[in-house]
Protein backbone atom coordinates (compact mmCIF):
# COMPACT_ATOMS: atom_id res chain seq x y z
CA UNK A 1 0.00 0.00 0.00
CA UNK A 2 1.39 3.79 -0.86
CA UNK A 3 0.39 5.74 2.25
CA UNK A 4 1.24 9.38 2.59
CA UNK A 5 0.53 11.99 5.26
CA UNK A 6 0.26 15.51 3.69
CA UNK A 7 1.28 18.17 6.82
CA UNK A 8 0.43 21.84 7.22
CA UNK A 9 -1.16 24.12 8.65
CA UNK A 10 -4.48 25.31 7.82
CA UNK A 11 -4.73 26.75 4.11
CA UNK A 12 -1.38 24.99 2.94
CA UNK A 13 -3.10 23.22 0.35
CA UNK A 14 -3.49 20.05 1.29
CA UNK A 15 -7.11 19.90 -0.13
CA UNK A 16 -5.86 20.97 -3.49
CA UNK A 17 -2.99 18.65 -3.47
CA UNK A 18 -4.75 15.16 -2.15
CA UNK A 19 -7.34 15.62 -5.10
CA UNK A 20 -4.62 15.78 -7.77
CA UNK A 21 -2.91 13.22 -6.12
CA UNK A 22 -6.54 11.20 -5.82
CA UNK A 23 -6.81 11.05 -9.32
CA UNK A 24 -3.05 10.03 -10.47
CA UNK A 25 -2.63 7.59 -7.91
CA UNK A 26 -5.70 6.09 -7.07
CA UNK A 27 -5.17 6.68 -3.43
CA UNK A 28 -8.29 7.39 -0.74
CA UNK A 29 -7.65 10.54 1.21
CA UNK A 30 -8.97 10.68 4.52
CA UNK A 31 -8.90 14.19 6.22
CA UNK A 32 -9.95 14.30 9.66
CA UNK A 33 -11.31 17.10 9.38
CA UNK A 34 -13.61 16.34 6.64
CA UNK A 35 -15.15 13.52 8.66
CA UNK A 36 -15.97 15.25 11.41
CA UNK A 37 -17.89 18.07 9.14
CA UNK A 38 -19.80 15.26 7.23
CA UNK A 39 -20.72 13.90 11.55
CA UNK A 40 -21.44 16.81 12.34
CA UNK A 41 -23.72 17.86 9.29
CA UNK A 42 -25.65 14.67 9.54
CA UNK A 43 -26.09 14.83 13.20
CA UNK A 44 -24.53 11.97 14.29
CA UNK A 45 -23.39 10.92 18.09
CA UNK A 46 -19.80 11.33 16.42
CA UNK A 47 -20.71 14.59 15.17
CA UNK A 48 -22.58 15.70 18.68
CA UNK A 49 -19.38 14.78 20.39
CA UNK A 50 -16.68 16.84 18.14
CA UNK A 51 -18.57 20.10 17.18
CA UNK A 52 -18.15 22.14 20.35
CA UNK A 53 -14.59 20.96 20.02
CA UNK A 54 -13.73 22.02 16.30
CA UNK A 55 -16.42 24.92 17.05
CA UNK A 56 -13.71 26.11 19.42
CA UNK A 57 -10.41 25.02 16.93
CA UNK A 58 -9.66 22.68 19.58
CA UNK A 59 -8.17 19.38 18.53
CA UNK A 60 -10.71 16.33 18.92
CA UNK A 61 -9.58 13.84 21.53
CA UNK A 62 -7.11 11.19 20.05
CA UNK A 63 -9.64 8.27 20.99
CA UNK A 64 -12.67 9.56 18.86
CA UNK A 65 -10.18 10.82 16.40
CA UNK A 66 -8.22 7.09 16.05
CA UNK A 67 -11.53 5.09 15.90
CA UNK A 68 -13.01 6.91 13.49
CA UNK A 69 -9.80 7.20 10.84
CA UNK A 70 -9.53 3.19 11.61
CA UNK A 71 -12.78 2.59 10.82
CA UNK A 72 -12.31 4.83 7.18
CA UNK A 73 -9.67 2.78 6.44
CA UNK A 74 -11.42 -0.61 7.23
CA UNK A 75 -14.13 0.23 4.84
CA UNK A 76 -11.55 0.26 1.86
CA UNK A 77 -9.71 -3.26 2.24
CA UNK A 78 -8.57 -3.20 -1.42
CA UNK A 79 -7.78 0.39 -1.26
CA UNK A 80 -4.04 1.10 -3.26
CA UNK A 81 -2.99 3.29 -0.33
CA UNK A 82 -4.30 6.44 1.70
CA UNK A 83 -3.59 10.20 2.16
CA UNK A 84 -3.80 11.24 5.66
CA UNK A 85 -4.75 14.62 5.72
CA UNK A 86 -4.76 16.10 9.12
CA UNK A 87 -3.45 13.32 10.82
CA UNK A 88 -1.57 12.48 12.91
CA UNK A 89 -1.25 15.95 14.89
CA UNK A 90 0.54 14.32 18.02
CA UNK A 91 3.10 11.62 18.41
CA UNK A 92 0.92 9.21 20.50
CA UNK A 93 -1.19 9.54 17.29
CA UNK A 94 1.72 8.57 14.44
CA UNK A 95 2.93 5.67 17.20
CA UNK A 96 -1.00 4.31 16.86
CA UNK A 97 -1.14 5.01 13.11
CA UNK A 98 1.57 3.20 12.59
CA UNK A 99 1.22 -0.23 14.88
CA UNK A 100 -2.55 0.11 13.16
CA UNK A 101 -0.97 0.09 9.68
CA UNK A 102 1.34 -2.43 10.72
CA UNK A 103 -1.69 -4.99 11.64
CA UNK A 104 -2.87 -4.64 7.76
CA UNK A 105 0.36 -5.23 6.85
CA UNK A 106 1.72 -1.50 5.60
CA UNK A 107 2.95 1.17 6.59
CA UNK A 108 3.72 5.21 6.41
CA UNK A 109 5.55 5.41 2.87
CA UNK A 110 6.24 9.28 3.39
CA UNK A 111 5.46 12.44 4.93
CA UNK A 112 4.61 15.55 2.79
CA UNK A 113 5.37 18.63 4.64
CA UNK A 114 4.29 22.16 3.32
CA UNK A 115 6.03 25.19 4.01
CA UNK A 116 3.73 27.97 4.08
CA UNK A 117 4.12 31.53 5.54
CA UNK A 118 1.57 32.94 8.34
CA UNK A 119 0.86 35.64 5.71
CA UNK A 120 -0.61 33.62 2.50
CA UNK A 121 -2.21 31.06 4.99
CA UNK A 122 -3.98 34.02 6.31
CA UNK A 123 -4.76 34.76 2.91
CA UNK A 124 -5.99 31.40 1.51
CA UNK A 125 -7.86 30.87 4.18
CA UNK A 126 -9.98 34.21 4.02
CA UNK A 127 -10.41 33.36 0.43
CA UNK A 128 -11.37 29.72 1.43
CA UNK A 129 -14.15 30.97 3.87
CA UNK A 130 -15.72 33.33 1.32
CA UNK A 131 -16.08 30.19 -0.75
CA UNK A 132 -17.41 27.55 1.24
CA UNK A 133 -18.69 29.06 4.33
CA UNK A 134 -17.02 26.58 6.54
CA UNK A 135 -17.56 27.71 10.20
CA UNK A 136 -13.87 26.42 11.42
CA UNK A 137 -12.63 29.23 8.74
CA UNK A 138 -13.74 31.90 10.88
CA UNK A 139 -10.78 34.92 11.28
CA UNK A 140 -11.05 34.08 15.27
CA UNK A 141 -10.99 30.07 14.82
CA UNK A 142 -8.40 29.72 11.91
CA UNK A 143 -6.04 32.00 14.19
CA UNK A 144 -6.25 29.24 17.15
CA UNK A 145 -5.67 26.62 14.15
CA UNK A 146 -2.85 28.29 13.09
CA UNK A 147 -1.31 28.32 16.20
CA UNK A 148 -2.08 25.17 17.26
CA UNK A 149 -0.24 24.19 14.20
CA UNK A 150 3.06 25.97 14.64
CA UNK A 151 3.32 25.45 18.25
CA UNK A 152 2.05 21.70 18.42
CA UNK A 153 1.19 19.76 15.97
CA UNK A 154 4.59 20.78 14.12
CA UNK A 155 6.44 18.90 16.58
CA UNK A 156 5.17 15.36 14.94
CA UNK A 157 7.92 16.47 12.02
CA UNK A 158 11.12 15.04 13.73
CA UNK A 159 9.17 11.70 14.43
CA UNK A 160 8.85 11.29 10.40
CA UNK A 161 12.29 12.63 9.93
CA UNK A 162 14.37 10.63 12.26
CA UNK A 163 12.38 7.36 10.17
CA UNK A 164 13.49 9.14 6.68
CA UNK A 165 10.21 9.77 5.60
CA UNK A 166 9.95 13.28 5.55
CA UNK A 167 9.91 15.98 2.56
CA UNK A 168 9.34 19.10 3.04
CA UNK A 169 7.85 20.63 -0.29
CA UNK A 170 7.37 24.90 -0.58
CA UNK A 171 3.66 25.42 -0.88
CA UNK A 172 3.61 28.46 -2.09
CA UNK A 173 3.63 29.02 -6.04
CA UNK A 174 2.07 27.28 -8.79
CA UNK A 175 -0.65 24.55 -8.05
CA UNK A 176 0.81 22.58 -10.62
CA UNK A 177 4.59 22.88 -10.15
CA UNK A 178 3.93 21.85 -6.54
CA UNK A 179 2.36 18.74 -7.38
CA UNK A 180 4.69 17.77 -9.75
CA UNK A 181 7.32 17.88 -7.31
CA UNK A 182 5.09 15.93 -4.85
CA UNK A 183 4.67 13.20 -7.46
CA UNK A 184 8.70 13.16 -7.69
CA UNK A 185 8.14 12.52 -3.73
CA UNK A 186 5.59 9.87 -4.66
CA UNK A 187 7.23 8.23 -7.42
CA UNK A 188 10.04 6.95 -5.39
CA UNK A 189 7.93 4.91 -3.81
Amino acid sequence: MLNFVLFGPPGAGKGTQSEKLIEKYQLIHISTGDLFRAHIKNQTPLGQKVSQFIADGQLVPDGITIDMLEEEVDKNPDAKGFIFDGFPRTIPQAEVLDEFLASKGSGIAGVIAFDVDQEELTKRVAIRQKESGRVDDQADKIQKRIDEYFNKIIHVLPYYDAQNKLTRVNGIGNIDEIFNTICAVVDKY
